[in-house]
């Protein structure tokens, strides 16, 4: 620039004893807010500039908040949430129209003075003097960029923003010697470039990358003359020039820009002109931003919200919550997640094709993959949301991460945490108990104290069929779901080895308390989440190895960084032969037993059915050796359905049964998530005579040992298959396979008619 700065020659004391005695002499504007002569302040000359020397020089400049974008497996886009919607970009991306627009109408002399312009004072005194008030402001770009970021720096705390606001003589006094600093530091290119990145330019839009898309779909280096204009005559009031409620006053300020840039040679009069008659063109459809998990696709949203309180729980983020938060609302995260795309849909659609959005009960599905503890795969019935039959509570996870205040009881699908403690104990496979319809709970039961459980109360329990009497062997009450060979089982081996085995499984009620000693807990008395279910029986298809749940596989900062991430931590939790045992009698469930509407017609595949007290709770959680999933079918408010005589997606059930509903979920969920992907096998081991007690073993073929599993991806790739057969009409449960013949559970094997088979409530 040919003209000399203002200021230019002073150093930075001397530019601020000049503004300071400016300021105490005309006893009115200090950079553009009407303020009362020093005295009247109680300010001596000599105080303030001693107030003024006792400032800090140096600013802290806070980063920058900005969009984080969380993304699937494959790298598609799930969501993105800020506390700003702001991308930072240098002022190379910027276009040369935007940069000549905001400084003409905020500041037109910004490269001819310094921190402070004198001659912008004066003019301002002499025309509020005139006007009898605060008609015109003179603050530089440099200190509206200094108060900017003491406003970034005080976040969403409203006492600070207004602090950051106030119109006082100290806080513009502290504005300028930061200014003047900033000014030294940084120079014209770069304070011009953080101006434009820290603006507020209205619409939730910070910084002026976000306000080209959001206002016109494009980046900021290709906006034209008349968008940059008006994106420039927002700064002074977004809300007042808002061109989507009032594009006509919208306009009238665009054109004071555009007029304003003439005036200052930055461009013709003629292109000014030109620019003038266009009308305001924003882009097609522009809605009201939204921002959060809300924004989430393939209805993912809980899987978003899941991650953002991983992020928030996990101490690898921050020593505490403050400073975990802290570093997420600044954002500019980049997040790679576990989800995977074709597992996320079918998840989706079976939900869809099962339960409907405005049914009186819902359901949840979540998939992991046995080996990694990724978790695949999260969906609901209810959508992320607030409107009518929305929800923003997480069914499928613990209350901590957003989840429900007490989970679901799992009714016997808890049954085989039972066997695998019992199998550890050294109780043979072929253990057989009485096994009555009914029978009062065996009492004293250890438990890991002195003091053992008692039943003070005599209370009782039966099975599910009054024809369901014993004795039985672990196969048949396995696939029977016998509530009382369970509970025999787990007087003999008393609660402890049980509640240390869940506790090695993870399986820890969903409110987050201690899994209580008492005996019903064989029969799943106690609330846990899909989560949590899915991924303890993931440790039985990874033959006994227990992986931690992780949803987070990678994380870049703003500046492509790479931040540390939670890993899986995986132990053994029983052995081999236990795993393998638990896995053979699980096939016999799906095979001939309660589960038979959820076996894959493909692959392998076990599990357990599980229905609690008067229908208010429904599950399958079942896996192959690739995938292990959980899904709940129940109330998910605090007004507890009955899953009797009831529409549930446009189809009656009399009764609903874990393998009659979530069953066929599961199924259907599990069957598209891995189509096209790789066919494991479990590896089976010989049962005893399921009549004998302490039967000897019967030779088994063991099948193809598992594989491990492979990063990221259960398999190949593939489209989820059709709907599976099943149940129809009225029908709530049913023996028999549907859509193909099962695998045999046990090869080389003859069973007996009627050995398994029956139905399961528990």
């Amino acid at each position: 620039m040919g003209k000399k700065r203002s200021g230019a020659g002073l150093t930075g004391p001397q530019q601020a004893a000049k503004f300071l005695g400016l300021s105490v002499l005309s006893g009115v504007v200090l950079a553009g807010i009407a303020i009362p002569g020093a005295g009247a302040l109680g300010l001596a000359a000599k105080g303030t500039v001693e107030g003024f020397d006792e400032i800090p020089a140096n600013l802290k400049t806070p980063p920058l908040s900005q969009r984080t974008t969380i993304l699937d497996a494959e790298g598609g886009l799930i969501a993105t949430v800020y506390s700003r919607d702001r991308q930072v970009v240098p002022l190379t991306a910027i276009s040369p129209y935007m940069q000549k627009a905001i400084v003409a109408i905020e500041d037109s002399r910004f490269y001819e003075h310094g921190a402070v312009d004198l001659k912008g004072i004066l003019r301002a005194v002499n025309r509020n003097a005139q006007e009898g008030a605060a008609a015109q402001g003179a603050s530089t770009l440099t200190q509206q960029y200094v108060k900017n970021v003491f406003v970034e720096e005080a976040g969403d705390d409203e006492t600070k923003v207004r602090e950051a606001q106030e119109k006082s003589l100290g806080r513009k006094i502290r504005e300028l010697k930061y200014s003047i600093q900033v000014e030294e530091e940084l120079g014209k290119k770069k304070i011009l470039e953080n101006y434009l990145n820290i603006t507020y330019f209205g619409q939730q839009a910070y910084g002026i990358e976000s306000a080209s898309q959001r206002y016109f779909s494009k980046p900021a280096k290709d906006l034209a003359l008349e968008e940059s204009a008006l994106l420039a005559g927002l700064v002074q009031s977004p809300s007042r020039y808002d061109p989507v409620n009032d594009s006509q006053e919208a306009m009238k300020r665009r054109n004071v820009v555009l007029q304003r840039m003439a005036d200052v040679k930055d461009i013709s009069q003629a292109e000014a002109d030109e620019a003038k008659a266009k009308p305001v063109q924003l882009k097609v459809k522009l809605t009201r931003p939204k921002n959060g998990c809300i924004t989430a696709v393939k209805g993912a949203g809980f899987f978003c919200d899941y991650v953002r309180n991983t992020f928030l729980t996990d101490p690898v983020f921050g020593k505490t919550r403050e400073e975990r938060a802290k570093l997420w609302n600044q954002g500019g995260l980049t997040v790679r997640t576990t989800l995977d795309p074709q597992a996320q849909d079918s998840v989706n659609e079976s939900i869809k094709d099962h339960v409907n959005q405005d049914d009186k009960i819902a359901t949840a599905v979540t998939l992991v993959q046995p080996g990694t503890g990724r978790v695949l795969a999260m969906g609901q019935s209810k959508p992320y949301g607030f409107g009518k039959n929305e929800t923003q509570i997480n069914y499928s996870v613990d209350k901590r991460m957003g989840g429900s205040n007490f989970g679901f009881p799992t009714g016997s699908t808890f049954k085989p945490f039972v066997a695998a403690a019992a199998l550890e104990q050294g109780i043979s496979p072929g253990r057989v108990y009485n096994s009555p319809y009914q029978m009062e709970y065996p009492s004293p039961v250890r438990t890991c104290s002195d003091k053992p459980w008692v039943n003070t109360d005599n209370e009782r329990l039966e099975n599910e069929q009054e024809s369901e009497v014993g004795p039985y062997g672990m196969t048949q009450a396995m696939a029977k779901s016998v509530n009382t060979y369970f509970v025999e089982m787990i007087a003999e081996t008393g609660l402890c080895p049980v509640t240390e085995m869940t506790t090695k499984l993870g399986v820890i009620p969903a409110d987050g308390t201690k899994l209580p000693e008492v005996p019903a807990i064989a029969l799943g008395s106690e609330g846990m989440s899909p989560l949590t279910m899915a991924n303890a029986y993931a440790a039985f298809a990874n033959r006994g190895v227990r992986c931690t749940p992780v949803s987070i596989e990678s994380i870049t900062d703003a500046h492509g960084k790479a931040l540390s991430v939670p890993k899986s931590k995986c132990e053994r939790v029983m052995s081999e032969r236990t795993a393998d045992t638990i896995n053979t009698l699980l096939l016999g469930v799906v095979d001939s037993g309660t589960g038979t509407q959820a076996g894959l017609t493909d692959r392998q595949s076990a599990g357990k059915t599980g229905t609690t007290d008067s229908r208010y709770n429904a599950w399958f959680v079942g896996y192959t050796p690739n995938m292990s999933g959980a899904t709940w079918v129940g109330s998910g408010g605090a007004k507890q359905v009955s899953m009797e005589n009831i529409t549930i997606g446009g189809r009656y059930y009399d009764k609903v049964y874990g393998g009659g509903l979530p069953g066929p979920i599961w199924k259907q969920a599990v069957s598209g998530a891995l189509a096209g992907r790789e066919v494991a096998s479990f590896t089976t081991v010989g049962l005893p005579d399921a009549g004998a007690a302490g039967g000897s073993a019967r030779p088994g073929t063991p099948t193809t040992p598992v594989k491990p599993a492979k990063p990221n991806k259960p398999g190949g790739d593939g489209k989820p298959g059709g709907r599976p057969g099943g149940q129809t009409g009225g029908q709530a449960t049913g023996g028999g396979a549907t859509g193909g013949t099962p695998t045999d559970p046990f090869p080389g094997i003859t069973l007996e008619p009627g050995i398994i088979g029956g139905r399961d409530t528990q």
